[in-house]
C-alpha cells in the first residue's frame, strides 16, 4: 500500500548494468569479506535500524547487502551486456524541440499562424539518439545566484543577436564574456519591474505589490515573458507565475526563463486551448506579448476568460510608443473598440487604466451571464472535459463549475480544507494520508541525492554523509503528480524549488486541486514530447508512471529519451514503481547513459525506487 512505502527504508543498491567479469570477481571477493566482517555486528544493526530512518545513516546496511548485489550483478550481466547505448545526436539537435516543425506544418497545409503551433501528429519518425549539450555548456549556478547570472553558452542566443536586439534588451541584461547578467531591478517597463508591479497593484486597489496575496492573487499566467524579469519579481513576492511563449528557434524567452530557474513552458494563443483546466489563474498578464486579441471572433479572449478564476484580473500593457528609454508615451493610448465591447459581453469590467496599461476584472457573480441580452455569447455545455490542446471554443467555460469560488473569498491559509477537497470529490483521509507519505518520502529522497549513492569509494568509519544543500535543485518536474503533495512537502521543508506538476491525460484528472492549491500544473500526454527546451529541469520524479503507461500506446524507450532531453547534465531522476517495470526502467536508463541504482524499500511489497543521475557527456 502506498502509505507504507517510506516508513522503513534501509537501502539495497542495485548494480551497474554494464560490468566486466574482472569486476564481478572483485565484487565477489568484497562481498564475502563484507559478510564475514559484518556478521558480528548484525545484531547491533538490527537493534539500531529503527533509530536510523534516513538514507545517509544506513551505510552499514548497504555493506550487509553486498552479497545480494553480487548475485544480482552476476545474473543481470549476461542480459545487460547485450544492451546498446543510444548514439549521440548531431550538433544540429543541441536545442531540439519536437513537434515544432514549421516547414512540415506548411507542407501539411497549415496556415494563419497554426504552422507555428505544436503538431505532434505530424512529427515524423526520426533516429533515436541522445541530445547532447553545446560545446560551451556549463552547469548552471545555484539559486538564487543563477536567477540573475546565467552562462551564455547554455542558451541559444548569439552575441550578434544580443547586440542587434535593441536598447530595451541591453538595459535588461548585460553580456559579459561567457555570462549574461540580468538586472531585475531595472528597465522592464516604465520605471522598472518594481514600479510596474506596484502600478498594477494600485490599479487593483492595493497599496503595494506585496499585498497581491492578500487580494487572492497567487497564480499568474505571464504571456510572452521576455527575459523573465517580471516573473522573477513575482517569485520574490511568493507568487507562482508561469511564463508561456511561442516556440522560438533562437533567443527563446522560455529557455531563458527556465535557465534562470523560473517556471515556464512553450505555449501560445493561436488555435488551441492551453493544457490547463478551466478557472486556473488569478491573473493573466500580457505586456507587449504581440497577440491581436480581437481576431477569430475574439476566441482568444474567451480562452483568457476560461483560464481566469472568478474575480481574477486580465492585465494588458501595450508599449507601442515605449522606445526611448524610460520616457512615458505622449500619445494617448487606446484599445480596440471591439475588445472593449466584447469584454462587457463576457461580464468583464474595465477596472482601471494607467498610461498604456489596462486592467479588466472577471465577474465574481455567475448570475451576471443570465442577465445579459439573448444574443450574448452562450455558456459552454461540456464543463467536465480535460483541456488538452482542444480547439478554441466560442462559448463561456466554467460558469457552472462547482469550483466557481471568487479569488477574494479564498482562504488565506496555505492548507487545504476538507470542504475544498469535497468540491473536488476527494476523500480527506485519502488526501492527508498521501500528504504524510510524501513528507517522509521527500526527507529520504533528499538523503539519496548525495555522492554516496554513486560513489565507488568506501565511506570511512564514523563519517556521516552530509545532506545536500537545500538549493541543490531548482526546477523539478513531477511527471505523475496526483494531488501535488511532493510539491507541498518541498514547500513545507523550505526547499528553494518549484514543481511543474504534470497529470497524464488518461489518468484521473486531479489537476484542478493542484491548481487551486496555488501550484504550477499542466496536463500532458506522455506518449508525446513535453513542450520545453532541452536541459531545462534539475530533477524528474515519477511515481507509478511506468505502470500507468504500460497499458498505453507509449514507447518506454521514447519516454526515457525524452526525459534525458529535458534533464540537465548531472540532474536526477527518481522513479517509484513495481519491481518488474523498475528493472525494465533500469535497462533503459543504461541505454541513455544514466548512472542508475535500484533501491529495495524493504516493506514486504514489490515496490522499488530507481534513482538515476545523468552524466555530463564530454565532447
Amino acid at each position: 500500500m502506498r502509505s507504507s512505502w517510506y516508513k522503513s527504508l534501509p537501502l539495497v543498491l542495485g548494480p551497474r548494468p554494464r560490468i566486466s567479469w574482472l569486476l564481478l570477481v572483485v565484487i565477489g571477493v568484497v562481498a564475502l569479506v563484507t559478510i564475514l566482517g559484518t556478521s558480528s555486528s548484525s545484531s547491533y544493526d538490527s537493534a539500531t535500524s529503527k533509530r536510523l530512518p534516513n538514507f545517509h545513516r544506513n551505510y552499514r546496511r548497504i555493506k550487509e547487502q553486498a552479497a545480494v548485489d553480487y548475485l544480482d550483478l552476476r545474473s543481470l550481466s549476461f542480459g545487460a551486456s547485450r544492451l546498446k547505448e543510444f548514439p549521440l545526436c548531431g550538433k544540429e539537435k543541441e536545442n531540439y524541440v519536437p513537434c515544432y516543425n514549421v516547414s512540415a506544418n506548411m507542407l501539411a497545409g497549415l496556415k494563419d499562424g497554426e504552422e507555428f503551433d505544436r503538431h505532434c501528429e505530424l512529427a515524423r519518425e526520426e533516429e533515436r539518439c541522445v541530445v547532447r549539450p553545446p560545446k560551451d555548456y556549463k552547469i548552471p549556478l545555484r539559486w538564487p545566484l543563477g536567477r540573475d547570472i546565467i552562462w551564455s553558452g547554455n542558451v541559444k542566443i548569439t552575441k550578434d543577436q544580443f547586440l542587434s536586439s535593441g536598447t530595451m534588451t541591453k538595459r535588461l541584461m548585460l553580456l559579459e564574456e561567457n555570462q549574461i547578467a540580468f538586472h531585475s531591478e531595472d528597465g522592464l517597463i516604465f520605471d522598472g519591474v518594481k514600479d510596474y508591479a506596484r502600478q498594477v497593484a494600485e490599479m487593483i486597489g492595493l497599496g503595494s505589490d506585496t499585498e497581491f496575496l492578500e487580494a487572492g492573487v497567487r497564480t499568474v499566467l505571464d504571456i510572452g515573458c521576455g527575459f523573465g524579469s517580471f516573473g522573477a519579481h513575482l517569485v520574490s513576492l511568493k507568487l507562482m507565475p508561469i511564463c508561456i511563449a511561442e516556440y522560438e528557434a533562437t533567443g527563446s524567452q522560455v529557455q531563458l526563463a527556465l535557465e534562470r530557474g523560473l517556471p515556464a513552458m512553450i505555449g501560445n494563443f493561436i488555435s488551441k486551448q492551453l493544457p490547463y483546466p478551466d478557472l486556473s489563474f488569478d491573473m493573466v498578464h500580457c505586456a507587449q506579448c504581440g497577440i491581436i486579441w480581437d481576431i477569430k471572433d475574439a476566441m482568444l479572449l474567451l480562452e483568457v476568460d476560461r483560464l481566469l478564476k472568478p474575480g481574477g484580473y486580465f492585465v494588458l500593457t501595450s508599449l507601442t510608443s515605449q522606445s526611448q528609454g524610460n520616457l512615458p508615451s505622449t500619445k494617448k493610448p487606446s484599445i480596440s473598440t471591439r475588445v472593449e465591447e466584447f469584454s462587457k459581453n463576457i461580464c468583464w469590467s474595465l477596472t482601471a487604466q494607467q498610461d498604456e496599461t489596462f486592467l479588466w476584472q472577471k465577474t465574481a457573480d455567475s448570475n451576471c451571464y443570465s442577465s445579459r441580452s439573448p444574443a450574448s455569447i452562450p455558456l459552454c455545455k461540456d464543463e467536465d472535459h480535460a483541456s488538452y490542446y482542444r480547439p478554441l471554443v466560442s462559448c463561456i467555460s466554467g460558469a457552472t463549475s462547482n469550483r466557481w469560488i471568487p479569488i477574494q473569498n479564498r482562504s488565506a491559509s496555505s492548507g487545504t480544507s476538507s470542504a475544498e477537497l469535497e468540491v473536488h470529490g476527494i476523500k480527506p483521509e485519502e488526501f492527508y494520508e498521501d500528504m504524510q507519505v510524501w513528507r517522509l518520502a521527500l526527507k529520504n529522497y533528499w538523503s539519496l541525492l548525495t555522492p554516496l549513492i554513486f560513489s565507488d569509494h568506501p565511506k570511512r568509519p564514523g563519517d556521516e554523509d552530509p545532506l545536500p544543500p537545500f538549493n541543490m535543485v531548482r526546477n523539478v518536474m513531477d511527471m505523475n503528480a496526483r494531488y501535488g503533495n511532493l510539491n507541498s512537502a518541498l514547500v513545507e521543508e523550505g526547499k528553494s524549488a518549484w514543481v511543474m506538476n504534470v497529470i497524464p491525460v488518461n489518468a484521473r484528472n486531479t489537476l484542478p486541486i493542484i491548481i487551486d492549491r496555488g501550484f504550477a500544473g499542466v496536463l500532458h500526454d506522455w506518449c508525446e514530447p513535453f513542450p520545453t527546451y532541452p536541459r531545462t529541469y534539475d530533477m524528474l520524479h515519477a511515481n507509478e508512471l511506468l505502470t500507468h503507461l504500460s497499458s498505453e500506446r507509449c514507447s518506454m524507450m521514447d519516454l526515457f529519451l525524452e526525459m534525458d532531453r529535458i534533464l540537465r547534465p548531472e540532474g536526477w531522476v527518481v522513479m517509484s514503481d513495481k519491481v518488474g517495470v523498475i528493472e525494465m526502467g533500469r535497462e533503459l536508463a543504461t541505454r541513455v547513459r544514466w548512472e542508475a541504482r535500484v533501491i529495495d524499500l524493504q516493506g514486504g511489497n514489490d515496490q522499488r525506487l530507481l534513482v538515476c543521475q545523468k552524466p555530463f557527456l564530454k565532447k
